[in-house]
């Protein structure tokens, strides 16, 4: 874990401007910067970059967020690579909470990561060379339709046949790093004393080579297709420091750009797929790599884009493999990320769909794929007799798990009303059966004679200046809390938890490191960013601003208390003694409201 005290000095640190520019073209608009949002395609620039705020906002899709959400979102980079690579960018070492690595052990693991990247490198850039060479592969290559131009896109290489290829591209063939990447096998045992060169062989040999790059554009790793028939079609390089199969994908890397441009990612099932439906115009297509999908893929995925469309044969082996990837995407989908699956005939897979059909008619397919919510729903009621107790029974059972691991959201909702319908089950019986419904909303009898200030918005705009602005708490009191949190009950636990986070902050507190630390906690805060990004704001105006409203509700909140006091059935000189008590501070509150109004109008 990287400590939050650490992640709030270094986004004060940075120029959300330097990292931002150096990726997409920015021009000075007033006091923001604005330039073509890289997230979506538009003509016109509505993509703006806030150095006060070090914020940046599309007006255009929406997406908005601190420096480490923009390498998130357009790097494909994890939360913990964005905070290493702008920390590197300041010259910062980024410390972690944990005691028990010392920074000699995390120094030599380090030099580890570089040596085995440095060897990869090296054995992409040898499989290159050695394509150029083999007629064989050529050939093949453009059988398959994939031209020079892709193959230097996607770094494709060949390895040789030979028991040793390999010694042609590194000076020590011994070296323990060959074998620790993946490249090299050694046999174990042999004659004492013998040479371990002559135990070692490569692992990839007369195949196509297809490299597994990270977020980074570094090689991690190898994927080999074999030329002409035998076993295995596909051979991975085996986890290793560098890499774990059920972390990546290939083709992330160098399909961003067009997974942004189509608006939605294809995961297909093959490095061959990719490559040549990339050919076809199909850059956005993605391959899992010889594993079942994984929930971390399809979070990698979800940084890309807002849909998913898996791409599986339509036998038994491709719905179990869609099955699989159901269950991964099941707790990350939500009403606002989307996943579909795409069912090709047995005797296709994209790659020859496309060419027997064309693009237009394999992307109206990819339009018609199956939405999650009815994959869902034919699988569950497979094989059941809906007619029969035992099969809608069944049915339920097999669904239950599924809707639990699911997040709160419309779309389990409506799964489980069409569920509930199919299963000929009360709404509330079946949440109740799945334990997933919400808690019961309890009707209030409220007094006529006391009746609650009516909501006009002044709490939202308090918590909104007090994002903009986090030092302007220390001008709230407890009394001024304890207002705002009875004149809206439902917002006063957001209130406390912004003014917590500002006070774990202390001087770090800055606008985006409080809406940052507020999102890393899980804080659903995003309609209030939202609200800040929509208006501009002087400080000693909004400070004005802060304690008007701030007033006004303890004006609101004491006229209720007055006039509860009126009605109540207290001894005459207890009320006489409150009354007075109140209507203080009221006039108080209305003197400094007076004096406020008059310091306005200087302005």
């Amino acid at each position: 874990m990287i400590p939050q005290s650490f992640i709030q000095d270094l986004l004060n640190r940075i120029d959300i401007v330097e990292v931002v520019g150096s990726r997409v073209q920015l021009k000075k608009a007033g006091a923001n910067f604005l330039g073509l949002c890289p997230f979506h395609t538009e003509k016109t620039p509505s993509f703006t970059v806030s150095p006060v705020k070090q914020f940046y906002h599309c007006f255009g899709c929406g997406r908005n967020g601190s420096a480490i959400t923009f390498l998130m979102e357009h790097s494909g980079l994890s939360f913990v690579e964005a905070v290493d690579e702008l920390a590197q960018s300041v010259g910062l070492t980024v410390p972690r909470d944990d005691f028990r690595v010392t920074p000699e052990q995390r120094a030599e693991k380090q030099a580890r990561t570089l040596a085995l990247t440095e060897v990869m490198t090296m054995a992409s850039r040898y499989y290159k060379q050695q394509l150029k060479q083999s007629k064989a592969a050529i050939d093949y290559l453009k059988k398959r339709g994939v031209s020079g131009q892709i193959a230097y896109r996607f770094g494709l290489g060949y390895a040789p046949g030979g028991r040793d290829g390999l010694k042609n591209g590194f000076d020590d063939y011994r070296a323990a790093e060959l074998v620790e990447a993946g490249l090299v096998i050694e046999k174990e045992g042999g004659k004492s004393g013998s040479d371990p060169e002559n135990r070692r062989f490569d692992r990839f040999r007369d195949r196509i080579m297809f490299p597994i790059r990270n977020s980074r554009g570094q090689v991690i790793a190898f994927g080999g297709r074999i030329l002409e028939k035998g076993e295995p079609k596909y051979l991975n390089s085996p986890e290793t420091p560098l890499f774990q199969k059920g972390s990546e994908l290939y083709g992330l890397f160098e399909a961003r750009q067009a997974i942004r441009e189509a608006g939605y990612v294809l995961v297909v099932e093959g490095y061959m797929d990719v490559v040549a439906l990339a050919q076809m115009g199909f850059g956005q297509a993605v391959a899992t790599l010889g594993t079942a999908c994984t929930p971390v893929q399809v979070q990698k995925l979800m940084r890309q884009t807002d849909r998913v469309v898996f791409s599986f044969d339509g036998d038994n082996a491709g719905r179990n493999a869609a099955k699989r990837a159901l269950e991964a995407c099941l707790p990350l989908v939500s009403d606002t990320k989307s996943v579909a699956f795409l069912f090709l005939p047995p005797e296709h897979d994209p790659d020859s769909y496309v060419r027997e059909y064309g693009a237009q008619a394999f992307e109206e397919q990819v339009e018609k794929a199956m939405p999650l919510s009815e994959f869902l729903l034919q699988e569950v009621v497979s094989g059941n007799d809906l007619n029969t107790l035992e099969g809608r029974a069944r049915a339920q059972h097999k669904a239950k798990p599924w809707c639990q691991i699911m997040a709160p959201s419309a779309l389990r909702l409506q799964i489980l009303r069409k569920l509930a319908q199919i299963t000929q089950t009360p709404d509330d019986e079946l949440e109740a059966f799945f334990g997933v419904a919400g808690p019961a909303v309890s009707s209030r009898r409220i007094s006529a004679r006391a009746p609650r200030p009516p909501v006009v918005g002044l709490e939202r705009q308090v918590m909104r200046l007090l994002v903009m602005y986090p030092r302007f708490a220390s001008h709230l009191s407890e009394p001024d809390i304890r207002a705002i949190t009875a004149f809206s009950p439902d917002k006063g636990a957001l209130l406390r938890t912004v003014l917590d986070a500002i006070r774990e902050l202390g001087e770090q507190g800055s606008y985006v490191a409080l809406v940052e630390y507020l999102r890393t906690g899980g804080v659903n805060c995003e309609q209030l960013v939202q609200e800040t990004l929509e208006r501009e704001y002087e400080e000693e105006l909004a400070l004005l601003e802060l304690k008007g409203a701030v007033r006004q509700i303890r004006l609101r909140m004491l006229a209720s208390e007055i006039e509860e006091v009126l009605s109540s059935q207290l001894a005459t000189e207890e009320k006489r003694r409150r009354y007075g008590e109140l209507r203080k501070q009221q006039d108080d509150l209305q003197k400094e409201m007076a004096q406020e109004s008059l310091r306005e109008k200087s302005f």
